[in-house]
């Protein structure tokens, strides 16, 4: 036996399927909607101080509202590595409804079925935060002595659909405590959204618009005397389906795909008479090599070089602000770099999968590591992203035990282990 064999069979001698599922149920159990992630941090500080983190530390970025982040430390010989994830879920409106009757019916009971967990805020990203913490605890117990540090960092405020949030102000405070050196800068970070545990080294970029058009009023009789804000919101709507027929034939990405402008609501009208407003709401998707301001400025020109062709006025908000003032930028690490091929052989050894390298399908924070701090990062983490912010919401236990191996096994081969 090698001393690789050894290793591994000591970390996976000390995983305890039960007791990962019933840490796993109790974050479920634990509700942290947007805005309301306090008693989760303090769930997930508690933790941290059991499995006997060197550091440990929950602050509030907001007040009420903390993040919570914590160390091994080896012993500075090896490379760093983080494992960073969102502590705050979608709001679980109708999900009582939908289940009604059943044992689905409460969002947070975290109810086994089938060899899956259901709940709210499972895969999204639960699975893939107790995932790293249990791996933790698993090298710890199995007496493994690193030689870089493994830093654990969750943020609150990641998610959309709560006004006055989904802003990544918990990440931004992270970012900020990295760069003035209170928390050691890492070498890879992998953050634990839901993957099927594939290994997304790019993703998109976005952008929202909120659009107000607006005409001039006129009595139904005599429309002759006003500007249809309706009418001139449909020729509009032409002009903006045509742009994304443009952009999407513009560039191909090998693992994003292509890019397009998706008009998601319209709404106008209302009274017997020309209507003088019509509001449109829209999400553009940008791929790497191309910036969320010149994104901006393309969508911004075409808007209202229209407008003005139809004598309409409009004003454009940009209300999902990330990290730029007008979205999210998009972000792309090579998937030949050395942390991700050790993470993809981790996983290849646990789970047999072969084709891990994909794409992520939708926005979330590894590029403030990319950009801000020029840290190379991915997405990987157990559950689907087909059934997040769903009344589906699951995680197979299988898969989150699988994640611990892994997440086990790419810490004590990327840090080092003496």
């Amino acid at each position: 036996m090698t001393a690789r064999d050894d290793l591994k069979e000591r970390i996976c001698r000390e995983i305890d399927d039960e007791e990962i599922l019933d840490l796993f149920q109790r974050a479920i159990r634990t509700p942290s909607v947007t805005g309301q992630e306090a008693v989760f941090g303090q769930l997930l500080n508690w933790e941290m101080r059991d499995i006997g983190l060197d550091q440990v530390e929950m602050f509030d970025f907001a007040p009420g509202r903390p993040n919570v982040w914590g160390m091994l430390s080896g012993s500075g010989a090896g490379r760093r590595l983080m494992f960073a994830g969102h502590t705050d879920t979608v709001d679980v409106a109708g999900w009582g409804d939908r289940w009604r009757g059943t044992t689905r019916e409460d969002p947070f009971s975290a109810v086994v079925e089938d060899g899956e967990v259901w709940g709210r805020g499972s895969a999204d990203v639960k699975a893939g935060i107790v995932g790293s913490l249990y791996a933790l605890r698993v090298i710890k117990r199995a007496g493994v002595k690193l030689q870089g540090d493994v830093l654990v960092a969750f943020v609150g405020d990641e998610e959309s659909g709560i006004p006055g949030s989904g802003r990544s102000a918990g990440m931004k405070a992270i970012v900020r405590k990295i760069a003035s050196g209170e928390i050691p800068r890492p070498d890879f970070v992998v953050y634990t959204e839901p993957t099927t545990l594939d290994i997304y080294p790019a993703q998109m970029g976005f952008l929202i618009a909120d659009v107000l058009v607006t005409g001039t009023s006129a009595y139904f009789g005599l429309p002759w005397h006003g500007i249809d804000a309706l009418k001139g919101a449909h020729k509009l709507l032409t002009r903006l389906f045509a742009y994304s027929d443009e952009i999407w034939a513009r560039a191909h990405h090998p693992l994003l795909g292509r890019a397009f402008n998706l008009v998601t609501a319209i709404q106008g009208g209302g009274y017997i008479a020309v209507p003088d407003t019509c509001t449109l709401s829209m999400i553009r998707k940008i791929l790497p090599g191309e910036t969320v301001e010149d994104a901006r400025d393309e969508l911004e020109g075409r808007i209202r070089l229209a407008a003005m062709n139809e004598g309409l006025r409009v004003e454009i908000a940009y209300p999902a602000g990330r990290d730029s003032a007008f979205g999210g930028r998009p972000a792309e690490v090579s998937a030949d770099l050395d942390p991700v091929r050790c993470l993809e052989g981790a996983i290849r050894e646990v789970t047999g999968k072969r084709d891990l390298i994909a794409g992520a399908p939708f926005w979330s924070e590894i590029s403030f590591f990319v950009h801000e701090l020029g840290v190379p990062a991915v997405y990987c983490g157990a559950g689907d992203i087909l059934n997040c912010h769903t009344f589906n919401e699951r995680v197979g236990v299988r898969e989150l035990v699988d994640s611990v191996k892994a997440f086990a096994l790419t810490i004590a081969d990327y840090c080092g282990a003496e």
